[in-house]
């Protein structure tokens, strides 16, 4: 049994990058490195404005994660750490079977159950104390 069996993996969904300044970010991934905003929502449940960028050849997409506000997770993030790197994205075939893949591995998830994410999406997250440092999400698709 590989590590990844029951956890459904495709491929690297997205990458999260916590920006204080959702369109200075945009006008830098798109003049500097050629992408493409294909989609931008907000999120009040986990307090940000988001924008996904792409690229020509398709693959991973950028998420870029603004604020709304100074007490939302993303600020506390941006003022403890600085603008950077989140999380890493993994596509699953099904949300809450890769949690409980995951915790049946002795992994914590930060949600009981799976929550709302981009364009309709379910998400979970693993603790980055169990993923190496890393935030890790999960997105099953809509």
């Amino acid at each position: 049994m590989t590590f990844t069996e029951g956890i459904g993996l495709r491929r690297i969904d997205h990458v999260g990058i916590a920006v204080p300044d959702l369109d200075a970010a945009l006008e830098w991934y798109a003049g500097a490195l050629g992408g493409t905003e294909v989609h931008r929502e907000v999120n009040e449940a986990q307090g940000v404005v988001e924008a996904m960028v792409g690229w020509p050849e398709g693959g991973a997409q950028v998420q870029l994660l603004a604020p709304l506000g100074d007490d939302s997770p993303i600020a506390k993030f941006i003022g403890s750490k600085g603008p950077g790197l989140q999380q890493l994205a993994f596509t699953v075939d099904d949300v809450e079977a890769a949690a409980d893949a995951l915790r049946a591995r002795g992994c914590r998830l930060l949600y009981d159950e799976p929550r709302q994410g981009t364009a309709g999406s379910r998400i979970n997250f693993v603790h980055p104390r169990d993923a190496g440092g890393v935030l890790i999400e999960l997105v099953e698709p809509a």
